[in-house]
């Protein structure tokens, strides 16, 4: 079993690197690519248990989206944030679950609800590179980061109550006979846990020196909190949820070789993780249908279904975020938006056609207990609508941003003048400090030697000022400058490797210049997650 997960490993990663350097979609290049093998003769079927896809796959999935999340982003759009990845969940599942109970009369409506919790929640990973590429404005993109964090943690805690009410009814759970009562208790108790547990990991890191002991405590919280809250009967999902707040915010005092080694390790772990569960459920494909079958529906009756379902799930979202908007401009005008102004109709357009159901929606799928009804049927169902969202909206999105012509200039300026802001304060600081550091020295030689360190800095500081008014954000000259200094610094790595493998530069200085230039690299880089 563990080669075989290792082989499936293997395999995702090297199609996710295929599909990268082609420009396709990686998720939907593993799910259809999976999908076509299963139905290879002799290909063994690959199943997890729920437990381990639940307690050991999510966690550090929805652990890593906490630690690049900008509360001031939250602060400012968090009514949007809430509207989308709380109440829209919220509607999407009670909606959804009407619908698919009517489109596939052999399942109960609690069952359908169970299907509605796990195709609710749009992951906006592919949709914030996308629009981040092609220039969507920062409050947009800050809405799709806080929705599809937000999201996730409101339709897996909903997903954990619509299957404990459906077991329930099955006479196979002793839960409380209220969901709602069931659904605010799971909740308080899981974000208590993961308060506590979070501000404890903060308390010991800030004790440790070590990058290495630092990252490690980071490694093991999400699991920690999602094991703590599920043995206490709380929500582990929201566990894991707060605890990475709280480390995030600690963070921010941490070492910087604890960050970078914590961004790095997570943006590894969030690209294996996700081609494993894309291409995992795409190998199952094949086995699911048969199940289906086999317990007595029909595989066309249920690829018609779920394209009903992936219908229900499109037009909820799009009648939701239009409809919205339309209400929040015209009606309400803009009361209840951050400074009186909401989306414009481009933007909601835009909110509206990213949709795509990602890792979340397959994860959850293959967690419904090895016993629930009709679970191949819900599994192959989640599938369809999980593709079919990224051949429809994924496909579609880039085009549509393209089309629509975004004007982002006001928001550019708003942008170069924070940078202006933090700019003058790094400089005051350092003035501050080696001008204290001058006065505190009567050697005279020592005070020349800290003019000059100022001088320098100050002569630094204000050619970078200088380069970023005149080349601007954005502009030929500014990528073109970007794109000349990593070619600088390609020529250092090899010319560093060179001579390092003739002899003229020793291994240790080699390694040392090497790291000095990995620093450069990632200051130059300024990316944001590569999640698929």
């Amino acid at each position: 079993m563990v080669a075989q997960q290792l082989v499936v490993v293997l395999a995702a990663l090297a199609l996710t690197i295929l599909a990268s350097r082609r420009g396709w979609q990686p998720p939907l290049l593993l799910a259809v690519a999976g999908a076509a093998v299963s139905f290879v003769p002799g290909v063994p079927r690959l199943e997890l248990s729920p437990e381990v896809i639940l307690s050991v796959v999510l966690p550090p999935l929805l652990f890593s989206t906490t630690q690049d999340f900008s509360f001031s982003g939250f602060t400012r759009r968090w009514r949007s944030i809430t509207n989308l990845g709380v109440v829209l969940v919220v509607v999407t599942t009670a909606v959804v679950g009407v619908v698919a109970a009517l489109a596939i009369p052999w399942i109960t409506l609690s069952a359908a609800l169970v299907l509605a919790a796990v195709v609710s929640p749009p992951d906006a990973v592919t949709a914030v590179a996308v629009g981040g590429r092609l220039g969507l404005p920062a409050r947009v993109l800050n809405t799709l980061k806080g929705e599809s964090l937000v999201n996730d943690a409101a339709a897996l805690t909903l997903f954990s109550v619509t299957v404990a009410a459906a077991t329930r009814s099955t006479g196979d759970s002793h839960l409380p006979g209220n969901p709602v009562l069931f659904f605010l208790a799971t909740s308080a108790i899981g974000v208590a846990v993961g308060f506590v547990l979070g501000h404890l990991a903060a308390l010991v890191r800030a004790r440790l020196s070590e990058a290495s002991l630092m990252t490690a405590f980071a490694v093991l919280l999400p699991f920690a909190a999602y094991g703590v809250a599920e043995a206490v009967e709380g929500s582990g999902v929201l566990a894991v949820v707060m605890a990475g707040f709280v480390l995030s915010r600690h963070s921010l005092a941490a070492l910087y070789a604890t960050r970078m080694s914590e961004r790095e390790f997570w943006n590894v772990l969030d690209v294996l993780l996700e081609a494993f569960v894309f291409a995992y459920l795409g190998l199952q494909f094949h086995s699911l249908l048969t199940d289906a079958v086999t317990d007595g529906a029909r595989a066309l009756d249920l690829l018609v279904a779920g394209a009903v379902v992936l219908a229900a799930v499109v037009l909820v979202r799009l009648g939701w975020v239009v409809g919205g908007g339309f209400v929040m401009r015209n009606l309400l005008r803009g009361r209840f938006s951050p400074g009186g102004r909401h989306f414009t109709p481009a933007e909601d357009a835009v909110l509206a056609w990213t949709g795509m159901r990602g890792v979340v929606t397959l994860a959850a799928a293959a967690g419904l207990p090895a016993d629930f009804p009709h679970r191949a049927d819900l599994q192959v169902l989640a599938f369809v609508v999980a593709v079919g969202t990224l051949l429809l909206q994924g496909a579609t999105l880039p085009a549509l941003i393209r089309r629509l012509d975004l004007d982002t200039s006001a928001e550019r300026r708003w942008r170069e003048q924070e940078r202006d802001k933090a700019r003058d304060v790094t400089r005051e600081s350092m003035v501050v400090v080696l001008s204290a550091a001058r006065e505190q020295t009567a050697d005279e030689a020592e005070r020349r030697w800290v003019d000059t360190v100022l001088a320098r800095a100050e002569r630094a500081a204000r050619d970078r000022a200088a380069e970023s008014a005149e080349a601007g954000d954005g502009t030929r000259r500014a990528r073109r400058a970007v794109a000349l200094r990593r070619e600088v610094l390609l020529a250092q790595r090899r010319a560093l490797l060179a001579a390092g493998a003739a002899g003229d530069v020793g291994e240790d200085a080699v390694r040392e210049a090497l790291d000095q230039l990995d620093l450069d690299e990632a200051a130059l880089a300024h990316r944001g997650s590569p999640r698929l």
